[in-house]
């Protein structure tokens, strides 16, 4: 079976599904089942994202994808330098 990634969005709204279900009377396990997530799933984005909003879940995928995008620049810098310290070192 395919591991299904969520975007933090959808956890938050899955969660607040979840929530919305608890209050009509619904046991976790049928709302978890409901929104298409274990029930282990389901405490655990609710420990990761128990505070979360929307705009809070978004803010924190930009700053995941800026941490990719300066690694990949620092990345591409040491590949530029180490050809420099060969050269000072007189090995050309």
């Amino acid at each position: 079976m395919k591991r299904l990634r969520h975007t933090p969005e959808q956890i938050v709204r899955k969660l607040r599904e979840v929530e919305r279900l608890l209050g009509q009377g619904q046991t976790i396990a049928e709302a978890a089942k409901r929104v298409e997530i274990s029930e282990q799933t389901y405490h655990r984005w609710r420990n990761q994202y128990r505070a979360m909003q929307g705009d809070v879940a978004e803010r924190l995928r930009e700053l995941e994808c800026e941490s990719v995008r300066l690694k990949r620049i620092v990345a591409d810098k040491e590949l530029e330098i180490d050809p420099l310290k060969e050269i000072a070192r007189g090995n050309w």
